[in-house]
């Protein structure tokens, strides 16, 4: 039985090829049907993401399965080989196992440590199963894989620091309040990026947003999606003693809020803290207004600074999830080693049981009628001999099997012993 990944990734192809490849999230079932129906293949599985499409099989030894996989892409895809075959990566054996571990991990990602990979993964993995194409070797892996993820992100930091302008914000406004439970935030303009910080500081704990953008309609909708209270953009600077939160990212070319008007509501509020993220370019807040006591401001720059930070702390972590997952492939590579030699260690035992019934029954004639307790005695001292005999041959096996170079030990007793 062999394992085979062909791929592309954002490491090796252009969006145009991996949107060319990709599969919709609808026609994903019946692709994993047709390529486990396939000659020779007996597992299938398809991961299909924004940054990767990889086709991953399990087959017999004999078959050509990057072939196969070349083929299915070319009739699934309807695009001609060429157009892609420059791109694709293979990854066979260990080296698939390797990869599964590190995709499910988040080591191969555009972003280290990001954590929608994981789901992305299971996500296939039950297409896959429900139409029954993963039933013995790609499913043992693809479920260590998960094992794996699981073990890097708990003895690993690799997933712990923010490495989006979103959350980023999110984790300095913890850093200054705590907790952010009963928060309240505002969000001047309506950009995707303040929509993010938004949605991350609402997870958070943040328990009102009011919502405030030149046009006062996309202020609804935005305060729709949170459940927030729109303002009217006039009227914005009137509501901040409410907030502890403000998140700037409106399309003014001039500063909209300035020191001597955050000395006033900083007053208002008898010194409570207030955290302003300025993610607007231009900048929509007073650089000076950071001179203000329990005002703590930041741009877009000082936020980039906290990802890139963050981003050097993920590699570091990521030397110590590479070294777990070295250990895990070399477990379950000696795991499978061991599945490899059972048939044989089955027919042994088989071989021999069936020459000790053989040997049992053609001397049960000699030696006359029986007790049942003199028959019972006999079975247990036939049985123990057998026993005997098998448990040096056994032993070897299950030894030389995690052994990479035991393979022609492993031949040698299924030649002594006439084995499968």
């Amino acid at each position: 039985m062999k394992l085979l990944i062909t791929g592309v990734s954002h490491k090796t192809a252009p969006v145009e090829i991996r949107e060319r490849l990709a599969f919709s999230e609808s026609a994903l079932p019946a692709a994993v049907a047709q390529l486990k129906s396939r000659d020779g293949v007996s597992e299938a599985l398809i991961l299909s993401t924004c940054n990767r499409v990889e086709i991953v099989a399990a087959g017999d030894d004999g078959i050509d399965l990057r072939g196969v996989i070349r083929d299915f892409l070319v009739e699934a895809r309807q695009a001609s080989a060429a157009s892609f075959s420059s791109c694709l990566y293979h990854h066979e054996g260990p080296e698939a196992i390797l990869h599964l571990f590190r995709v499910a991990a988040s080591l191969d990602s555009m972003v280290v440590g990001e954590p929608q990979i994981l789901g992305q993964l299971k996500s296939a993995y039950a297409v896959a199963k429900a139409q029954g194409a993963l039933c013995g070797l790609l499913e043992s892996v693809l479920s260590r894989a998960f094992g794996v993820a699981k073990r890097v992100r708990s003895e690993t930091g690799i997933g712990q620091m923010a490495v989006s302008i979103s959350y980023a914000a999110v984790e300095l406004a913890r850093k200054i309040f705590g907790s952010l439970d009963g928060k309240t935030v505002m969000i001047v303009g309506a950009g995707k990026m303040s929509e993010l910080s938004a949605r991350h500081l609402r997870r958070s704990g943040a328990s009102h947003i009011f919502v405030t953008n030149r046009t006062y309609d996309r202020a609804l909708e935005l305060a729709n999606i949170f459940h927030g209270t729109p303002v009217e953009y006039t009227k914005f600077l009137s509501l901040l003693p409410e907030v502890d939160i403000l998140i700037a990212s409106s399309g003014a070319p001039h500063y909209i809020l300035h020191k001597a008007e955050m000395q006033h509501v900083i007053g208002v509020r008898r010194n409570k803290p207030m955290f302003l993220i300025d993610i607007a370019v231009p900048r929509n807040i007073a650089p000076d207004v950071n001179e203000v006591d329990n005002v703590f401001l930041y741009d877009i720059d000082d936020l980039q600074g906290v990802v890139n930070s963050n981003l050097r702390e993920r590699e570091k972590e990521a030397g110590h999830a590479e070294g777990i997952i070295a250990q895990e492939v070399e477990r379950m590579l000696s795991r499978l080693k061991a599945q490899e030699v059972t048939p044989a260690i089955v027919s042994l035992r088989e071989q021999l049981e069936q020459i000790r019934v053989t040997e049992t029954e053609r001397m049960r004639g000699k030696l006359g009628p029986l007790t049942a307790q003199q028959q019972e005695a006999l079975d247990a001292l036939t049985r123990a001999i057998v026993n005997k005999i098998a448990h040096g041959p056994i032993s070897e096996l299950r030894k030389q099997a995690g052994d990479p170079e035991g393979g022609h030990v492993v031949d040698a007793i299924r030649k002594v012993f006439h084995l499968k």
